[in-house]
């Protein structure tokens, strides 16, 4: 099947709703393709949903109606690539117009052709026209609401960079269980396969290739997918062997692991989530890599007051808007609405509040979350302490390749100034007695 077929079905998937890594990574695994078309089918699967909102203004702005899907797609595809990639903008069309040509008819792929060609020649007059019409939001492919808010949060020229951030191609990223393997010998495995380090961060590595995906060592717990950021929040509490310590929001369990291996697999480690079979993914997760000491408990995070068990470290990585993941999870931005940061917002400071009842004096909290609005970081801070006067923020460890931005409470946003790592929000905070 012709790649750019394959990459249609594969949209059409995440146009019923299913997940845009998960669709991906499943026709990868279960088909054949060599590394080249593999790169080529991800740059055009992602590229096409990263840029939708501004593709389908320039169809739109060609076309009165669109019936087809494929249609739509083939159009889509196209325009990504002449305007996006160092593609040969004839060969593009040609091949966008025999394709539609054999799936439906000659006239049909003239209509493709002719669209194509218009596009060609005027695109790059759009843009500048968009732009200068305050428009460019629709450029960058974001919800007005959404552009409007990082604007102001972020003000106008760290916006855009922040913006066009949260566009480029992730990376993958493994890290090492040191509970299992170690550094050398999974940078001898790279060598071996002759894959390249990207970044490193401690024992998380971005890596140029995803074949790790099918390794032993990724079958057998050696090495998991993580980003830095996510390992960088369970890090900061850095919880002892024979701590006590509670992760309120677990699932799927990528943290708890960096927790029960900084204990040295020694202690009490409670796993918490509201839904069974994400306990089941954390203890499965957890027997993979031989990690012992995690008691997955079913229970609402807003719940622990009402308990009577006190713990030395809590991890509060909250339920969040997810904003600082959308490299990942593109589709993500054109079903959020605005009113759902409120809501979070106050779901989040809940169960930071009930989990800090539940801390024993000097023991310390980390609340991360994987956003980059100040609604659901810096503010719910702010209000936790001005409420909680006894909590104090704490230094935070964030190594020297990492970049991002201290906020006055001191608090760490991974923001616009790094270019690899997911964005994200952590602070430290201290029970005093």
């Amino acid at each position: 099947m012709n790649i750019k077929s394959r990459v249609i079905a594969l949209l059409k998937e995440v146009e019923n709703g299913k997940y845009s890594n998960i669709a991906l990574n499943e026709y990868i695994l279960n088909n054949a393709i060599a590394k080249k078309e593999r790169g080529f089918m991800t740059e055009l699967f992602y590229g096409v949903i990263r840029n939708k909102i501004f593709l389908d203004y320039e169809i739109d702005k060609r076309t009165k109606e669109i019936k087809k899907d494929w249609i739509r797609n083939i159009l889509r595809i196209s325009m990504y690539q002449i305007s996006f990639m160092n593609s040969d903008d004839k060969g593009v069309i040609w091949e966008a117009t025999e394709l539609t040509k054999k799936k439906f008819s000659v006239p049909v792929g003239r209509f493709v052709n002719g669209v194509l060609r218009s596009y060609q020649r005027e695109w790059q007059e759009d843009v500048k026209q968009l732009q200068q019409d305050g428009k460019n939001y629709i450029y960058l492919s974001y919800p007005k609401w959404f552009y409007d808010k990082i604007i102001s949060e972020y003000g106008e020229i760290n916006s855009i960079k922040f913006l066009q951030n949260l566009k480029k191609i992730p990376y993958i990223s493994f890290r090492v269980n040191q509970l299992k393997y170690s550094n050398d010998e999974f940078e001898k495995l790279l060598r071996q396969q002759e894959i390249s380090i990207i970044k490193k961060v401690d024992s998380v590595y971005y890596v140029d290739s995803g074949i790790l995906l099918y390794s032993n060592e990724f079958k057998e717990g050696k090495i998991i997918v993580q980003d830095a950021s996510s390992y960088l929040a369970a890090a900061n509490l850095n919880p002892k062997p024979f701590d006590i310590v509670l992760d309120t929001c677990s699932a799927p369990g990528g943290k708890t692991l960096v927790l029960a291996e900084k204990m040295q697999n020694k202690g009490e480690l409670f796993a918490l989530d509201i839904y069974p079979h994400k306990l089941k993914l954390i203890e499965e997760n957890c027997k993979k890599t031989g990690v012992t000491i995690v008691q997955p408990i079913k229970m609402d995070a807003k719940k622990l007051k009402e308990q009577g068990k006190k713990f030395d470290k809590i991890l509060v990585d909250a339920p969040c808007s997810g904003y600082g993941v959308l490299r990942k999870k593109p589709e993500a931005i054109y079903t959020k609405k605005p009113e759902n940061i409120c809501d979070l917002s106050m779901l989040q400071f809940e169960i930071l509040e009930s989990a800090s009842q539940v801390l024993k004096e000097n023991g310390e909290l980390v609340y991360s979350t994987c956003t980059i609005l100040k609604e659901e970081n810096q503010e719910n801070i702010k209000k936790f302490i001005n409420k909680y006067p006894n909590f104090k923020t704490e230094k935070l460890y964030i190594p020297d390749n990492v970049n991002g931005t201290y906020d006055d409470i001191g608090g760490f946003t991974i923001d616009y100034n790094e270019d690899i790592l997911d964005g994200f929000y952590i602070v430290k905070l201290v029970k005093k007695g």
